[in-house]
């Protein structure tokens, strides 16, 4: 343990980082956020590895790509006897108490068959004590809350429904849920971590608190449902048409096909739009409305600490398990590899390091430091075969010798029970559904499995990733340079928990492979 230092690490599931920095941020109020970062380090280039959401957490809390911990789904289970943050940071004193979900499904090789744990994929990983049940699925303690507010509950697959405030009308997508903005979800985890934080004041704690917001469903309580005009907003980035938008790529051709739709807003009028502009700008709207009331939870954590004297001693991290397409593309959600569905905020408080706070670093970083810099600044040892890289360079007002110029993202588009659309719209198999990315500050290569061609986008002068290069000949060498790099790259990342170590007379000895 370092110091006796605290460690609090806040998630928003699927919050984009141009609401911080980019096309959104002065669109959108996020006061205390941007108030922490004059009081912290922020990460401008920083990306999810992978996702959806299980994937992009089992990247997070083991420091490994995709490729590595082959969590590769939502509900795909991850092994075992992987290292990963909350087993690690016990090894140094502290109990990682978990506030939220995981989303980590269980590797059933080691459970008998009629566990409970293993009829769903929002599990715990292992080595975090559940501190408060929030998962999407359940959220039974929220459940019981609500109930004891003396609200009526209807069936849980419609708590997230807009209510129409007149019985005269269908309900609107920015009409608001049944419960009020001070009993939400967000509120409610807020307010159980808050008590249990105030008679723990004299520990040195661990709490890692995941929002789902601003995740859909998009249902917003007053007054965050209205809080930004629609009209106001600027339009996503997207080509002419929807057919211009499927004429990229075979890929792109079956993501347009309404998927995503069905959950993006609940209980509203059947007969609405989903593809005019005037849904769209509403749905962006209120996504930015949760987006601000994770805001405002934020800032009653901040003043706690403050308050309690508790935010000179505490390690903080803010940060977004990855993107949202938002509209981007005439796509939503984050099965997509742009760059609105991978690039996230983080934002670190090393409180030992003030030279630094209000800064920015604009070095590319990933998803996998999060575990790697969360152990060396709690003075714990980095498991050989990490992926990742600590931050604790940058955060000391450095940076290290050699650092990458390039990011290593991936996307598993399959499903082994049944095909997805995007399967059958790119006639691949499950095991080649995947894709990979390298993008470097330039240059961005999205090379996909199963035969089918690539992507490359200049993110200098086409910043939106509007025109596909790949198949102009003035880039042949670019789109070459940057296969080998890539491959190159999962080369050198194959899993090395082992590699490192070697067996001699005197025992098994370990070596730095770097």
């Amino acid at each position: 343990m370092s110091e006796n230092l605290k460690v609090l690490v806040v998630i928003a599931d699927q919050l984009r980082a141009d609401c911080l920095t980019g096309a959104l941020a002065a669109h959108v109020d996020l006061p205390n956020i941007r108030a922490f970062q004059d009081e912290a380090t922020t990460f401008t280039n920083h990306f999810s590895v992978t996702n959806p959401c299980g994937p992009s957490r089992a990247s997070i809390f083991t420091g490994l790509y995709a490729m590595n911990h082959r969590s590769i789904r939502n509900g795909t289970p991850m092994s075992d006897g992987l290292p990963n943050l909350p087993r690690e940071a016990r090894k140094s004193g502290y109990e990682p108490r978990l506030y939220g979900y995981s989303d980590t499904s269980l590797d059933p090789r080691i459970r008998p068959p009629k566990d409970p744990a293993l009829r769903t994929e929002e599990q715990v990983m292992p080595g975090f004590t559940e501190a408060l049940e929030m998962r999407l699925m359940e959220s039974y303690p929220w459940r019981a809350y609500l109930k004891a507010q003396g609200y009526d509950l209807p069936d849980y697959a419609h708590f997230y429904d807009s209510i129409s405030p007149d019985p005269a009308r269908p309900a609107r997508p920015n009409d608001p849920p049944f419960y009020r903005a001070e009993h939400s979800d967000t509120a409610f985890l807020t307010d159980t971590l808050l008590q249990d934080l105030a008679v723990r004041t004299d520990q040195t704690w661990f709490a890692v608190a995941t929002y789902i917001r601003p995740h859909p469903p998009l249902v917003a309580p007053a007054p965050y449902n209205t809080m930004y005009d629609p009209a106001a907003l600027p339009l996503p980035a997207r080509l002419d048409s929807p057919e211009d938008e499927a004429a990229v790529h075979p890929f792109m051709r079956a993501a347009l096909d309404g998927r995503w739709m069905h959950y993006l807003t609940l209980g509203c009028d059947p007969d609405l739009d989903q593809s005019s502009d005037e849904y769209v700008q509403l749905a962006r709207a209120i996504y930015l409305g949760l987006a601000t009331e994770v805001d405002a939870h934020f800032g009653r954590i901040i003043r706690f600490l403050k308050d309690s004297g508790q935010y000179d001693d505490t390690l903080i991290l803010f940060m977004a398990d990855h993107g949202e397409m938002l509209g981007d593309h005439r796509m939503w959600g984050k099965e997509i590899p742009y760059d609105p569905a991978y690039r996230v905020p983080l934002i670190i408080r090393d409180p030992r390091n003030p030279g630094q706070h209000g800064q920015q670093v604009e070095a590319l970083t990933e998803s996998v430091d999060i575990t790697p810099t969360i152990l060396d600044l709690i003075g714990g040892e980095v498991p050989a075969g990490m992926d990742g890289k600590t931050l604790r360079p940058f955060l000391e007002g450095g940076g290290p010798d050699h650092w990458r110029d390039a990011v290593h993202l991936e996307l598993d588009f399959s499903e082994p029970d049944a095909p997805t659309n995007l399967q059958t719209g790119t006639g691949t198999a499950t095991r080649d559904a995947n894709l990979a990315v390298i993008r470097e500050d330039r240059f961005k290569l999205v090379h996909f499995n199963g035969d089918l061609p690539p992507l490359l986008f200049d993110m200098i002068d086409d910043p939106d990733e509007l025109t596909n290069l790949a198949e102009n000949p003035a880039h042949a060498a670019t789109l070459l340079r940057l296969t080998r790099k890539l491959l190159s790259l999962r080369m050198r990342h194959a899993d090395r928990s082992l590699t490192g170590y070697k067996m001699t007379r005197a025992g098994a000895m370990k070596y730095d492979e770097n």
